[in-house]
């Protein structure tokens, strides 16, 4: 393991920097010095210097951590991603180009605060998961355990910055898993966001339909903060897409779903296989429920990236350069992305069809779970390995990331632990689109019980728990609406998840109201003689509340209710017309209660 002497946690350098410890210049130059002692592992395409971070350190002059949510922050750019004034290469030389302006999602990062510290290698033009395919003067990205392994691909030089210290966060791109991949590899959270979520102005496209910029992070809870900031409407991309006003909630009980044993694959690797199993475990302990699933149309849809006519948008994106100076290229780069000038119109129609058709069958597994779990990758290979067998073990090491894309999910690669060689491994969580904050929020609980130590480093892991309720309203119900009862219906045909069962705080009488059927109860605060009364809270997406609500009938409301623990949340509540003729069922310990009675 590597030591740093900054610890370079988002919220432990804001502390560093309110007490007056550190200062970003300090960081900044320490970061420098510390890069050049990891050169051999090819990091870097494009390694800052203190004359090109002057600015950034100038514009944060007067302000800090209380205004700048990434005030001071260190962060790497993979080197398809522009940095005004910084080279852009897609590791290759004669590509090079000097953009004027920053990528969408820098100037978001870089106007929050965040210094970028360089651009980082790759596979070129992050066509690989490999991050051995970037040629001199760059050559391979070693990985941040030992250089004689893969680092993963495309985003090497990102992960590896992240994981030996000399960044807090880095930003990759992410088309079939290059943004997961390199996370796994390393130790580090690898957010996939949901597709169109961050801008890709100023990304150098590979294929543009379903490119999305990626994060590494140390914890899940920095990738969140630093997901908060990126996520900026950017009306210059034609790409991206608005956020929904309601998102589908996870339960505190989820079911997840689990891959069938004989379509697992570990390459042999019988330690890749204890490791997934343990993650498995491990999601059980924190409230899972394992759910076995048919994976074919995944893996079907996976096949479909590089054996169907996707590839054409590589060659759409380097075609000039191909037809130029094909020469240019590395021989495996070129070869690949020249399959893409030999598909037809025709077999791109047919491959979307065949998308259409296992998309829905691969949707089915939602009615049965709320998120899926697979490995990262099979296992890891030595650099070696990948020389010996390039296109075989590369397109394996895409079998659980390849169709994330196509089918439109939201992933997020969190460590499993380590192989008997020392190296790490990753499982990866995924979700139907935007459920990227449910999934690092699960991601921050799952972390800790795989390691207590970040990326290769000796830092100790801090894994704070990210709120996961935007695009959410909770409800407190007390009645028919209850788990079982005649109207839970309406609550779970809107998507509603159960979070909790708990009591009211001890100020509440129930009455039976007048009326019916159906017979309702009517929730009355009292503090004199009321008592505590058991409750459900719900958690519906913000854009089926209205309709719910508008269900309500008179007298009852939604109003805030105090529970036992003092949170006041919105739930059922009676207007005080409504108690004319209504009976005191208090003493019968709420509705189920009074049900029993009858």
């Amino acid at each position: 393991m590597k030591t740093t002497t900054i610890n370079l946690d988002i919220p432990s350098l804001h502390e560093a920097y309110r007490s007056g410890d550190l200062t970003p210049a300090t960081v900044i130059s320490h970061l420098l010095e510390r890069a050049r002692k990891f050169a051999d592992h090819n990091i870097w395409i494009h390694l800052a210097t203190e004359q090109e971070l002057a600015p950034y350190l100038e514009r944060l002059q007067g302000t800090g951590p209380d205004q700048l949510p990434l005030y001071g922050v260190p962060f790497a750019v993979k080197d398809n991603i522009d940095v005004a004034g910084m080279p852009t290469t897609a590791a290759c030389e004669a590509y090079r180009y000097q953009p004027a302006q920053h990528a969408a999602v820098v100037e978001a990062l870089v106007n929050a605060g965040a210094i970028p510290l360089g651009k980082t290698n790759l596979d070129q033009f992050a066509t690989g998961l490999v991050g051995t395919r970037s040629p001199e003067p760059w050559g391979p990205c070693g990985n941040s355990f030992d250089p004689d392994y893969i680092s993963g691909g495309s985003s090497s030089g990102s992960a590896v910055a992240t994981a030996l210290g000399l960044v807090s966060f880095a930003l990759g791109t992410d088309t079939a898993g290059s943004g997961r991949v390199p996370a796994g590899f390393n130790n580090l959270i690898g957010l996939k966001p949901t597709l169109g979520r961050l801008s890709v102005r100023g990304v150098v496209p590979a294929c543009q339909s379903l490119d999305c910029v990626s994060l590494f992070a140390r914890s899940a809870d920095q990738a969140a903060s630093v997901l908060s900031v990126a996520s900026r409407s950017d009306d210059g991309d034609p790409w991206q897409r608005p956020l929904p006003v309601g998102r589908r909630p996870v339960s505190g009980h989820f079911r997840f779903g689990v891959p069938r044993p004989d379509q697992l694959d570990f390459d042999g690797e019988e330690g890749a296989r204890r490791l997934f199993e343990k993650s498995i475990a491990d999601l059980e302990a924190i409230g899972g429920i394992s759910v076995r699933v048919d994976f074919q149309p995944f893996l079907d849809a996976a096949r479909l990236l590089y054996e169907g006519p996707w590839v054409a948008e590589r060659y759409l994106a380097t075609s000039p350069l191909i037809q130029e100076r094909p020469e240019a290229l590395l021989d495996v780069t070129r070869s690949i992305i020249s399959q893409g000038a030999l598909a037809s119109a025709a077999e791109a129609f047919a491959a979307r069809y065949r998308l259409q058709q296992l998309k829905q069958s691969a949707d089915q597994v939602w009615r049965e779970v709320d998120i899926m779990v697979t490995p990262t990758t099979p296992t890891i290979y030595t650099r070696a390995q990948v020389r010996e067998e390039p296109l075989a073990r590369n397109s394996r090491l895409g079998t659980y990331t390849n169709f994330m894309n196509l089918l439109d999910y939201s992933a997020v690669a969190v460590p499993s632990g380590f192989l008997e060689n020392g190296l790490p491994l990753g499982c990866t969580l995924f979700a139907p689109a935007f459920q990227d904050e449910s999934l690092l929020a699960l991601a921050s609980r799952l972390h800790p019980r795989a390691t207590d130590r970040v990326g290769a480093l000796a830092d100790p892991l801090v894994s704070a728990e990210p709120t996961a309720t935007d695009g959410t309203i909770d409800v407190l119900v007390c009645g028919a609406h209850l788990t079982g009862l005649p109207l839970n219906h309406q609550l779970t045909e809107r998507n509603a998840v159960l979070m909790e069962t708990t009591e009211t705080a001890p100020a509440y009488r129930m009455y039976l109201l007048a009326g019916g059927p159906p017979l309702r109860p009517g929730l009355v605060r009292d503090p004199g003689p009321g008592i505590a009364l058991p409750v459900e809270i719900w958690r519906l997406p913000a854009d089926r509340f209205g309709s719910f609500v508008a269900g309500i009938p008179a007298p009852l409301g939604i109003g805030k209710v105090e529970l036992a623990d003092g949170r006041w949340v919105p739930g059922f509540i009676c207007e005080p017309i409504g108690l004319e003729g209504a009976e005191d069922i208090t003493h019968l310990g709420g509705w189920r209660g009074f049900l029993a009675s009858r």
